[in-house]
């Protein structure tokens, strides 16, 4: 018997380490065939987005021009090429990048009909010839493309609140007389320009001649006269079509002062001859300074001359007749604009 019980008792041990073993062996299993799916859904899912990618590449490689997208490339990894530009009746070269002169749309659309003109002879392409242009004034252009301005630079004077000219005189400082200009009015003293068309003070007989920081005027030979730089680089920014650089030369021309009447009313008159009459921004700056400093002008030879002179067939031509008559209608508006604001502080009587 007790050798019965005890085989009994070895033979239910063994059955249960074999139930035992058997379920380790199907736990074991369930978590390999678990562990595989897991590995199957994560390279099923991965291979899901990569064949998602895959055909939206090839849809967009579908829809762009096969030579276009290469030539795209190839021009943004290549340097811009270099045009040469011949200015001024002596044809003084410059050279710029092409990409520079395209911001401007008189030189994008130059180089494009060079472009389109299949019978141009090669060693002629990117050439720009600018026979009555200023080699000075184009100068100023060409660093206003590169940097964004033109010397003398537009400072701010983060102190005393205001924009300033590089390597402008203070107002204060001596040898600086208040004149006709930007700032001037305040005084029937004006200064002259010398030969060399560089500002001098000429207030006093005898006073010292103190130049000018800043070269305010610039000669053109195509009219043999000075002309405020400022005002010049306006014109020849509305012909080559760069609009921001109209509004700097004119913010720029407000801060010059101590020029002389003459010098006023030829470049206005060159600025009256070289804009259409839809801008009005300059021609407005010249009217409101001529009628602030009103009482320089009333007693100024060369205003008179002028306006006797005006419409004889003078180097603006019609310029000057349009400058003059402007003129009168702004006079007359300005005292109109005196004579309301004086009723509207009286009382009215019958």
């Amino acid at each position: 018997m007790f050798k019965r019980s005890f085989k009994s008792g070895r033979e239910a041990s063994q059955r249960d380490v074999a139930m035992t073993d058997s379920q380790h062996r199907v736990d074991k299993s369930a978590r390999l065939m678990k562990k595989s799916g897991s590995v199957r859904d994560r390279d099923h899912h991965h291979l899901t987005k990569l064949a998602r990618l895959q055909r939206s590449l090839a849809g967009e490689e579908a829809e762009r021009p096969p030579s276009g997208g290469a030539r795209l490339s190839e021009k943004s990894l290549a340097p811009s090429p270099i045009v040469t530009l011949t200015v001024g009746r002596e044809g003084r070269l410059f050279a710029a990048h092409e990409d520079v002169l395209c911001r401007s749309p008189f030189f994008a659309a130059a180089l494009s009909a060079q472009y389109m003109d299949l019978g141009a002879d090669p060693q002629m392409a990117r050439r720009i010839a600018l026979p009555d242009e200023e080699p000075e004034v184009f100068s100023a252009i060409l660093e206003y493309l590169y940097k964004g301005d033109y010397y003398p630079r537009l400072l701010q004077n983060k102190h005393r609140g205001s924009w300033e000219l590089e390597d402008s005189l203070p107002a204060s400082s001596p040898g600086r007389s208040p004149a006709v200009g930007g700032g001037g009015g305040r005084s029937p003293q004006t200064t002259h320009l010398t030969g060399g068309g560089r500002a001098v003070n000429g207030g006093h007989p005898g006073s010292p001649q103190t130049p000018a920081a800043v070269e305010a005027t610039v000669y053109l030979s195509s009219v043999g006269q000075y002309l405020l730089r400022d005002t010049v680089i306006y014109c020849a920014a509305e012909r080559y079509g760069l609009e921001e650089l109209k509004r700097l030369s004119l913010r720029k021309q407000g801060l010059q002062a101590g020029i002389d009447v003459g010098t006023i009313l030829r470049s206005a008159q060159y600025c009256y001859a070289h804009t259409p009459d839809s801008d009005s921004r300059l021609r407005a700056h010249y009217l409101a300074l001529i009628i602030r400093c009103r009482k320089t002008f009333k007693r100024s030879g060369t205003m008179q001359a002028e306006m006797e002179q005006c419409g004889s067939g003078g180097v603006y031509g019609e310029a000057g007749g349009k400058l003059f008559f402007d003129l009168f209608v702004a006079m007359c508006n300005h005292l109109d604009d005196v004579i309301d604001a004086s009723n509207a502080r009286t009382p009215k009587t019958v």
